[in-house]
């Protein structure tokens, strides 16, 4: 029995619908392949590094000519690099829920895009990556974007006092967070569950709905945005922090107010401050970077260094806070048995609500690479996303072309450390631990993707179910995937997905839509 025990159920609990259709969650599914205990003689440290927004051709071992990436790309030297991986989900929220829970965020209906006041979409009674860690004996933290909702119900937080429930109720022992996005209120780091440098003459007030008398908005005072303005057409233009407009509404939070510009400083270093604190025992910590989300404002020593503008200084931003963690693990002798893996939420995406000149400044860089689509699309540039995993005295550094997933970390860090699942928890998640450290060259069978519709994709083939949603994202200037048609490509002769050969090809159809109709029925029979 572990300390986190009492808070559980089942996940034939969790209801939810599906993205075009209803899909009705896994109640008693269990993973395609066992649980495998693969213990090393000595526990090993693991970090887990994601990205926000990182597209698969934004980095130079991926490819990425006119942007630097020195530290990731030593990373990659040192460990493996994956040209096959994908997340979840190809918007934050979604992603990240399956990556922490090992459960599909479409099997249920509440894992959309959060707002800033959003309760707690991991609900205390499900177990998480953090819990195999902290019931394994872990010192485990959390430190960066979190965007998976803190408190009990949308909109009710404490944001003055004590926010509960909380990460401490789903396995982290130490939190330092934004609640939600850059973009979005409230502007304030919430560390352990309260404010940090909480300022008592300034009580924090938080809206979604209704906008606080007397408060400048950004539609309102454009004269007030002295560091960036929003697109005219993308709504970021409502409560003003740092000479920024955001979405959503808020009163107050004086000193507590963070600075864009020192983001990336302050979770570095709250990041670092970590590995030294607990460099004496193990330790299992999640570090979620702003970058490259919007709204992009750099800290000045990167801004121009790109050439890109400020989206290429954030790639320069990330790729610095990478290795300040990197060399952290290195000065207290740690980084030879320390798991690391740097990876994104979703694809990438260029204009996404503030005039920063991105995609003018974009210039020959391709964030999705050879791939179609980006970021909200069922396209290949949605999901498929950097991956690396660095192990100095355990994995053999190379390329690896094996399939593998974010959904699978509950399992196969569960394998790593050798750590006893919880029974019925994260249904959809595979010990994938011998792909991982490059024993495994295939990986998976199988992928499922989720954005407005799912698909499926075994390596090869690459199917996406119909959806009556919009095919272009006018705000984004991204293709979305969405056709009323069956959309089959083939992948390993077509990655940018140019070609629609369903008509010719109706026995894969059929297979790969098998699949699909196989993982939405999985357990719903109570």
């Amino acid at each position: 029995m572990t300390c986190h025990s009492s808070r559980r159920m089942p996940p034939a609990m969790w209801w939810g619908l599906g993205i075009c259709n209803a899909i009705w969650p896994a109640a008693t599914a269990t993973a395609a392949q066992p649980f495998k205990a693969e213990k090393p003689r000595q526990q090993p440290n693991v970090v887990l590094i994601v990205a926000d927004d990182l597209g698969y051709g934004d980095l130079g071992c991926y490819g990425a000519h006119t942007v630097a990436t020195p530290h990731v790309d030593a990373l990659s030297a040192s460990g493996l690099r994956f040209t096959d991986a994908h997340a979840a989900a190809a918007t934050s929220t979604p992603s990240r829920y399956a990556l922490l829970t090992g459960h599909y965020n479409w099997r249920r209906s509440d894992t959309g895009i959060a707002p800033g006041d959003a309760g707690m979409i991991i609900r205390p009674e499900q177990h998480t990556v953090a819990d195999i860690f902290h019931d394994a004996g872990y010192t485990t933290g959390a430190i960066g974007k979190w965007h998976l909702g803190l408190g009990d119900k949308t909109g009710t937080q404490d944001w003055n006092g004590t926010i509960t429930p909380g990460p401490q109720d789903i396995g982290f022992d130490y939190s330092y967070l934004m609640a939600a996005t850059g973009d979005r209120v409230p502007c304030v780091w919430v560390e352990n569950q309260r404010v940090a440098n909480y300022d008592a003459t300034a009580p924090i007030q938080v809206s979604y709905k209704t906008p606080f008398p007397g408060e400048p908005l950004g539609k309102t005072h454009p004269e007030l945005l002295t560091k960036l303005k929003p697109s005219p057409s993308h709504g970021h233009d409502m409560a003003i922090v740092n000479g920024i407009s955001r979405i959503g509404y808020m009163k107050g939070g004086g000193k507590a107010l963070w600075e864009d510009e020192n983001i990336a400083d302050s979770l570095t270093r709250k990041a670092t401050d970590f590995i030294h604190r607990e460099a004496g025992r193990p330790f299992f910590l999640y570090v979620g970077t702003n970058d490259v989300h919007v709204p992009r404002y750099p800290h000045p020593r990167f801004q121009g260094k790109s050439g890109m503008g400020f989206r290429g200084d954030a790639i320069l931003q990330f790729d610095w806070t990478v290795g300040e963690i990197v060399e952290a693990l290195r000065s207290e002798g740690l980084l030879d048995n320390t798991l690391i893996i740097m990876t994104s939420d979703n694809g990438p995406v260029v204009d996404d609500g503030y005039a920063d000149r991105a995609v003018e400044l974009l210039g020959d860089h391709r964030p999705w690479g050879p791939l179609r689509g980006g970021k909200y699309s069922s396209f290949e540039a949605g999901t498929r996303v950097p991956f690396v995993v660095s192990w100095p005295s355990r994995i053999k550094p190379g390329v690896s072309k094996a399939l593998v997933s974010q959904i699978d970390l509950y399992a196969t860090m569960s394998a790593l450390i050798g750590g006893d699942p919880e029974a019925g928890a994260a249904p959809d998640s595979q010990n994938q631990l011998r792909s991982w450290m490059g024993k495994d060259s295939k990986g998976r069978k199988y992928v499922i993707e989720s954005a407005s519709s799912l698909s499926v994709y075994d390596g090869e083939w690459k199917y996406i179910t119909p959806c009556n949603g919009a095919p272009y994202y006018k705000l984004t200037n991204t293709e979305s995937g969405n056709a009323k048609e069956e959309q089959l490509y083939h992948i390993s002769e077509d990655i940018a997905e140019q070609h629609n050969v369903a008509a010719l090809h109706a026995k894969k159809v059929e297979k790969l839509k098998a699949i699909i109709e196989t993982e939405k029925n999985k357990g719903t029979s109570r």
